[in-house]
């Protein structure tokens, strides 16, 4: 949400969004990506290769990232891509 700001005549203007980052962007991306192609629940061998193929992918469409970037994007995608726990598996867990 945009922050008000008051002119000098008191009228109320809106700042500008700040632009996001390279990472920012990418990261936006990726969860994007995960969503559409539904790597949420997907078999884990069909998971790694996708991120394989996708880190790939995100390297090259974002050649300003680091190497240490898309590593930290890739595990920001894999703990994206696990499937929600069930109520039954956070209940015995928060009872033991």
């Amino acid at each position: 949400m945009a922050k008000q700001q008051r002119n000098n005549s008191g009228a109320r203007r809106f700042a500008a969004p700040a632009e996001s980052s390279p990472f920012e962007q990418a990261r936006d991306e990726l969860f994007q990506h995960i969503m559409r192609c539904g790597v949420v629940g997907a078999a884990p061998e069909h998971v790694e290769e996708w991120f394989a193929e996708t880190t790939k992918y995100m390297s090259e469409r974002f050649p300003e990232l680091s190497e240490q970037q898309i590593e930290e994007l890739k595990t920001l995608g894999l703990r994206f891509a696990q499937p929600p726990k069930s109520r039954t598996e956070s209940n015995a867990a928060s009872a033991a």
